[in-house]
């Protein structure tokens, strides 16, 4: 996959990312990658990117790609959110379905797990939840037997 580093009106130039542990290979699901690959099946015209402009097949400037996301948002009736947002989201979801944090901040680019929990991870209520009824299991009511 190519990364933008910068852009100017319709001029993208392409770079390599900032550290060396950004170049990975991201695993995804089945589903994922069966939709992945029918629309770059379908797309005109052909390109080596997954989300080329439609008009020219080269990447997208970043300011049409966030118009574009902020449009379908607004049409859809849902807060906007930044594409960035969705790496927060990945994050405190995968650690809330119990995946491990050195798998979640590898997938995120990341050599330091800290930093992927300080920095992406949120605490949900389902998680607070969750430890208030382990507790609960674990104590057996015995606390209130006290």
């Amino acid at each position: 996959m190519d990364f933008l580093s910068a852009h100017n009106n319709t001029k993208v130039k392409i770079n390599t990312p900032k550290t060396k542990s950004s170049i990975r290979t991201i695993r995804l699901c089945d589903e994922c990658i069966r939709l992945l690959s029918e629309l770059k099946a379908n797309q005109i015209p052909k390109s080596k990117y997954i989300f080329p402009s439609s008009v020219t097949g080269e990447i997208r400037d970043t300011s049409a790609v966030t118009r574009r996301l902020h449009r379908i948002q607004d049409r859809a009736g849902v807060p906007r959110i930044r594409f960035h947002d969705l790496r927060h989201s990945f994050a405190t979801l995968s650690l809330e379905q119990g995946m491990d944090i050195k798998t979640v901040s590898h997938m995120l680019g990341h050599t330091d797990a800290g930093f992927t929990m300080n920095t992406y991870m949120h605490v949900t209520d389902s998680m607070q939840e969750n430890v208030a009824n382990t507790m609960g299991n674990l104590l057996g009511g015995n606390v209130a037997n006290s």
